[in-house]
This record gives structure tokens, sequence and C-alpha cells, in this order.
């Protein structure tokens, strides 16, 4: 195509100028080629995408956020057939309701970053939201909700994902309440206390991060979740996990209570984290988790105190029985230790066999009861004939002990005697 001659860059044809356009998002790089010709101009109102990246106008004159308003309301109002939108770039709230009203027909997906000052403006609940009744996607950084927003109700909205948040417990139920055919749901890095029920029957996936030194309980009735990541509950609940497949429960601050799940007929996954939980509640979600093939246990101490108390004994026969189709087992520190005690192995005979186990990786932070310790290494090889990889991770122990060195010595000749599957980092 010969784009020279009179013509220059206005001799390229309006439907090449549009599937230029079309793939450009970057507020930058529309603007760069609204300047290039006339009819590139003309093919803004095109423009399915519009990124505001945070760094857009901070070289600007008279005042970033002033810049800023007046750059993003006219591209706005230029792109008729706006689909996405995404605002890193501080903004004015009283500017936004008037730029989603303007493509309320065709705004599919919309991303904010809210600046602390912004969302102290009162207005943090971003109420004109309700201004885009055809949303898909909504992302959200940042703000500050203390009560129900007034969304309306989001019937098309499918994902949800609110970021670094402060929020109320009501807002979030109020939140999720607005969009009652959400498939996915995160709330990641929010500071957050108090009782949150969530009623979404449409769930697929769902990541609640929540921060905080506040007591905090979680209601969930998702029939059809298939995914669910928990961090920083004391007390949950979960209606509806049959075809839950991936399971983490976490709590990095604080004690976890009670866990309250049924059977998990088809779950592949269970990861259970933290400083503490109950025994109680550990020992329920292992046995609602039995169908696992990945189990991940990384709690450190139990105790239904504020005192932190050692696992108590687990008979490691009856432990491998339980979850007959476990591959690959991930356990640290205080769970090992409980596998390893006095009677743990006293159910140990020719007919046991943990037969689905390929993968174990062990982290050992102490060299107490290493004997013990020793013979539970040896039999997890001995009764797992599928096994292919065993790690051994010695961790945060004092290597000045001579407990330690005794024990790194014996390990590391069980290592070499086991044809390769075992392996100390």
């Amino acid at each position: 195509m010969d784009c020279g001659g009179d013509g220059g860059m206005d001799a390229l044809p309006d439907g090449v100028v549009q599937a230029i356009l079309s793939r450009l998002s970057s507020a930058r790089d529309v603007a760069a080629c609204a300047g290039v010709s006339r009819s590139w101009r003309d093919c803004v109102p095109f423009l399915p995408f519009l990124y505001f990246p945070r760094s857009a106008f901070d070289a600007a004159r008279g005042g970033g956020v002033a810049c800023a308003d007046d750059a993003i309301g006219r591209m706005v109002h230029a792109a008729a057939r706006l689909e996405e939108l995404v605002i890193y770039c501080p903004f004015s709230a009283a500017r936004l309701p008037r730029w989603l009203a303007a493509r309320s027909a065709s705004l599919r997906v919309l991303e904010l970053r809210v600046d602390s000052a912004w969302s102290g403006s009162g207005s943090g609940h971003l109420d004109c939201v309700a201004a885009a009744p055809n949303l898909e996607e909504l992302r959200l950084w940042g703000l500050t909700m203390t009560r129900e927003p007034a969304w309306g109700r989001l019937d098309r909205l499918r994902v949800l994902e609110i970021v670094g948040a402060s929020l109320a417990d009501l807002a979030v139920s109020g939140a999720v309440d607005a969009c009652p055919n959400l498939t996915d749901l995160a709330l990641l890095g929010c500071e957050c206390s108090g009782s949150v029920f969530l009623a979404t029957p449409l769930l697929q996936r769902c990541r609640l991060d929540f921060v905080g030194s506040g007591t905090c309980s979680l209601a969930l009735a998702a029939p059809l979740v298939e995914s669910l990541e928990v961090q920083g509950f004391n007390y949950i609940t979960l209606h509806g996990g049959d075809r839950l497949k991936r399971l983490t429960i976490s709590k990095n601050t604080g004690r976890v209570n009670t866990v309250g799940i049924d059977r998990l007929p088809v779950l592949e996954q269970l990861s259970l984290r933290g400083v503490q939980w109950s025994w109680g509640a550990v020992s329920h979600v292992l046995q609602c988790g039995a169908e696992a093939k990945h189990l991940v246990m990384k709690v450190e101490f139990c105790g239904d105190s504020d005192t932190l108390q050692p696992f108590p004994e687990v008979d490691l026969v009856e432990f491998f029985n339980s979850h007959p189709k476990l591959c690959k087992f991930e356990v640290h520190g205080a769970m090992f230790a409980s596998l390893c005690q006095k009677n743990s192995l006293k159910n140990l005979d020719s007919r046991f066999l943990i037969s689905s186990l390929e993968e174990v990786l062990i982290t050992v932070r102490s060299p107490l009861n290493a004997e013990q310790k020793l013979i539970t290494i040896e039999s997890l090889v001995r009764y797992s004939p599928m096994l292919r990889r065993m790690v051994l991770r010695i961790s945060q122990m004092k290597n000045c002990h001579e407990a330690a060195d005794e024990f790194f010595e014996e390990v590391s000749k069980f290592a070499h005697m086991s044809n390769g599957r075992v392996r100390i980092e």
C-alpha cells in the first residue's frame, strides 16, 4: 500500500485506521495518534479501550488532577463505543458520575484506583457505579466503604475485585448482594472486622484476604464454588461444597477457631496455613477433605486459647488410610512432629500401604525427638511404592546444637541410600 503522495497519512482507508486504533488502550498512545491526522482523530469514537496509567499526568502543568479530569473527560466522551475504562491516575470524584453516565450503554469493564484523599471526600462508596448497569467486570483499588454502596442491581456483573480497601462488614455484604450473578469474587488485602455473610448462587472462584487484628467471621453460601481461598477469618462456615476442588484457609495473625463445612467429595487440593488453629478445626477440615490429592499443612501451633500449644499425637497409619487418594503431601514443623510421636507408628504392619503418594515435602525445624523423626521419614519411603521424590527441608535449626549435627548426619546417610528419591535442602 502506498501511503506517500499528497494524501499522507490521510490516504489510509478508514477501515485500516479503525483496525489500528482498536488495538490501542493507553491514553498517551491514543492522544499521540489522534494528533497525526484528521482521519485518525475522527476514529477516536471507535476506541473500545482507554487506559490511564498512574503517572499519566505527573508532568502536566497547572496541576495533575485538573489536567487529568479534562483529558479523561474529553476522551471518554469522544469514545462512543468505549467498552473498557481503566483509571490508575488521580482524578476528581465529582467527574466520575458524568463519565460513567456518558458511556453507560457500552461500558463493560471498569477498573479504578481510588486515592485515600479522594475516598475521604465522602464519595468513596462509589454509588455512581449504578450509572453503568451493563458492567460485566468491576475492579476497585484503595477505597473506603463504611456502609452498603448504593449500586442498585448489577445483573450483568460477573467479576468483582476490590484491593487494598477499608471495608465495614455490612459494606462487603451489600456490595456482593448488588451483584447476584457473580462468578468471580476477590477481596484482597482489605481491612475488615465483624461478620460477613455472602450468598452467591453462581460463584465459582472466590478469594477473600482480610487483614487486621479484629475478630472476623465468614458465612459463605456458594453451591457452585470450585476454588476458595480465605485468609484472616477466625470463624468460617461454608454452605455448599459439592463442587469445591481447591480450598485454602489461612490466618497470618490470631487463631482459626472453627471451620464449619460438610464433606467435600471432589476436593483435589487442600491447604491449611497459619500461626494457630484449634485442633478441632484442623481435624474437622482434614476429615471433610479426605478426597484431597494434594495436601499442604503449614500450621505452627494449636490451642483453644491464646496459649500456643503443640499438635496432639497423630496416628500415621490412620492419617494416610483416611486420605487414600493423597498424591502430594507438604507438611511443616508442628504437624510433622505430631506424626513422629511415640505412639504415631504403633499400628504399622506389613499390610499398611500408602498407595497413591508420589511427592513429599517435609520441613524440619527442630532436632528434638530425632530418632522418631528418622523412623517416620524411613516409613514414608518404605510404605509408599509410588513415591518419586521426597524433599527434606532443614529450616531455622541451630547448627551449633549437637543434636542438630547428629540428626543432619543421619538424614544425609538415609538420603544417600535412597537411590535419588530423597533430597535435602
